[in-house]
């Protein structure tokens, strides 16, 4: 199981809830397995989000591979301007 860290609004959308566990093999098993169990997600998820695997952030990264052993957190798209 990968435990996962909601970042800002994304916590709203679960209860409030700030860690949750999925069982996930890469960055796109991570979010179709959190939309899963999340309905409230899909949205955000939809729009898009950016994943921070051990502090280098992934937008779009699919088949970037995460374990149990990575530090993993949602949040909202980061974008540059």
């Amino acid at each position: 199981m990968v435990t996962v860290m909601l970042w800002g609004s994304l916590a709203a959308l679960v209860e409030g809830r700030t860690e949750l566990e999925v069982e996930a093999k890469n960055i796109r098993q991570l979010l179709e397995q959190l939309v899963q169990k999340y309905p409230a997600l899909k949205p955000a998820v939809a729009k898009g989000v950016s994943i921070s695997i051990d502090g280098m952030i992934y937008n779009d990264a699919w088949f970037k591979e995460i374990s149990e052993d990575n530090e993993v957190y949602i949040l909202p798209r980061v974008e540059g301007g």
